[in-house]
């Protein structure tokens, strides 16, 4: 099983000495991508401030990250399972995970970044801030730089070989690679609602905390669990095995994800 994450906004500072080494991380077919990004992104925090605060849509209050960005050639690294924090990855807890399960997560976890592309958790790279809706101005729309590259449109595909792809991915970041033909239908894309009664009459949303938390606690049970599903209708076995109400939308025609919902009242 292949578990396709989000990054967080917020990232984890400091780490060793040891400075970033992208010939080092997985998926190296991405190297030239993750160069030529790093490169654009360097450069622009390296320019004029207010330019770069308007590129990467930061506020007042962040521009310490542009420094921080300037300079991640040589910033301290630490694994991307550390860097990466946030409701979703505090609900999954990969520190407190059994020693078992922290191997599983290691093998089948990946985190879309817009500045690595894809990492595995195992990766170690410096904390940074270049979200995949970025326009940056030698590259354009990140999604889309990332998702016109060969290399990331053959990775994903050998990374997940022919067993189940987990995609709990954001908007934004799914726009950087989607799943086609058999392994599409393999895949299967997961959204939390959260149901309320309201004059006795349930409702149903989208709300961003319940999103996040229930994502990092389901990939957590699967993981503690042991469960392997190999595909998306053991996948809904197996997530309704562990407590979770899953309603589950089969692809209409060939070559098209699940579609599953998980539906939550409280957190």
């Amino acid at each position: 099983m292949l578990v396709l994450l989000p990054p967080s906004e917020g990232k984890a500072t400091g780490g060793s000495r040891s400075p970033l080494d992208l010939g080092a991380l997985s998926l190296p077919e991405l190297g030239e991508a993750r160069a030529e990004v790093l490169d654009e992104l360097v450069s622009l925090c390296s320019g004029d401030e207010t330019k770069t605060a308007e590129v990467l849509g930061l506020s007042e209050g962040l521009r310490g990250e542009i420094a921080k960005n300037a300079a991640l050639r040589e910033a301290g690294t630490r694994p991307a399972g550390e860097i990466y924090t946030g409701v979703l990855y505090d609900a999954l807890g990969l520190a407190t995970l059994p020693t078992a399960a922290r191997r599983r997560a290691g093998r089948s976890l990946l985190v879309f970044s817009g500045l690595w592309g894809a990492v595995r958790i195992g990766d170690r790279i410096p904390s940074y801030r270049c979200s995949m809706g970025v326009k940056l101005p030698g590259l354009g729309a990140l999604g889309t730089y990332w998702r016109n590259r060969t290399p990331m449109a053959e990775v994903i595909p050998q990374a997940a070989g022919r067993g189940l792809v987990l995609d709990l991915r954001s908007a934004a970041y799914a726009a950087a690679w989607k799943p086609k033909g058999a392994l599409a239908e393999r895949t299967a894309a997961v959204r939390v609602l959260q149901s309320k009664i309201v004059n006795g009459v349930e409702k149903r949303s989208v709300v961003s905390h319940f999103n996040k938390a229930t994502k990092g606690r389901m990939v957590r049970d699967l993981l503690t669990a042991e469960v392997t599903p190999s595909g998306p209708g053991e996948l809904v076995e197996a997530l309704r095995g562990l407590g979770y109400l899953v309603e589950a939308a089969p692809p209409e025609r060939a070559g098209q994800p699940w579609g599953l919902d998980v539906v939550v009242t409280e957190l």
